[in-house]
């Protein structure tokens, strides 16, 4: 039976994730990062901040770079894999960041869209950057897996439940992110939509349990078998290929501000 939605920012509600399963269906994030990276330039002796950092993959990339470089997550189970790595991670809530002044830049790839609180996290950001100090990242944007987010809201409809209590990432427009940097003090110096069509390595079914596990929480067995049949059948004519392989509509947000002198 659908169990009813719960606040996005109750920990219970938070998405799990599986290491080995982001391992496998995720790849593709770190493998799309370079132009981010590229973006982020780090520089030996820099204090930089990993927002969202994961199982510590691109972490690793900027401490090689020479950066002196933390990463904070919620997962027990990246931050687990990270640590393996011999990085510097710890476990923190994005929305209560209580540094101040610390950092040479914030980094974060693939992560915001998961924080529903935009205005707590920037507004952190802006508090741990010094004067001077960028905020580099990528994350959904307006439009990114709509596909998908359809999907599920009319799967949620179909059985009684509130379809907007459906979707729980945060994908903004360029407006809307831009002044809400803008409002914290940032100069924007660089923001765009960036469209990329995504082949699959893996099929959808596996995509879906890695990326969408917060969805499928919400149902009991035998339902949550059935549910995410149905939404791979919603998905099949417009994501998959007569040879059946499976390509995601990814549309990405990428900025890179400067925290003002004096705010």
């Amino acid at each position: 039976m659908l169990q009813p939605l719960t606040d996005p920012l109750v920990p219970d509600a938070v998405q799990r994730w599986s290491a080995s399963d982001f391992a496998k269906n995720g790849r593709f994030i770190q493998d799309l990062a370079g132009p981010i990276f590229a973006l982020l330039a780090p520089k030996p002796g820099e204090r930089i901040l990993d927002l969202g950092c994961g199982d510590g993959t691109l972490t690793a990339e900027i401490e090689a770079a020479g950066a002196d470089v933390l990463g904070i997550d919620n997962s027990d189970e990246l931050l687990a894999v990270a640590r393996m790595k011999g990085l510097s991670v710890k476990k923190a809530d994005a929305h209560a960041l209580d540094y101040v002044q610390e950092f040479d830049a914030v980094f974060s790839n693939a992560a915001l869209h998961w924080m529903r609180g935009p205005d707590l996290i920037v507004g952190g950001v802006a508090r741990a950057l010094r004067p001077g100090g960028r905020f580099v990242g990528e994350f959904g944007g307006h439009g990114n897996i709509a596909a998908i987010a359809t999907a599920m809201r009319a799967v949620v409809k179909g059985r009684g439940g509130n379809p907007a209590r459906a979707v729980r990432w945060y994908f903004p427009t360029v407006e809307e992110y831009g002044t809400l940097l803008s409002g914290h003090g940032f100069a924007v110096h660089e923001i765009i939509l960036v469209p990329r069509l995504t082949p699959l390595k893996v099929d959808m079914q596996g995509w879906l349990r890695t990326f969408c596990r917060f969805f499928f929480d919400q149902f009991e067995e035998p339902e949550r078998s059935e549910v995410l049949a149905e939404m791979v059948d919603l998905l099949k004519p417009s994501l998959c290929d007569s040879q059946g392989r499976w390509t995601i509509e990814l549309v990405r947000l990428r900025f890179s501000a400067e925290r003002r002198s004096g705010e």
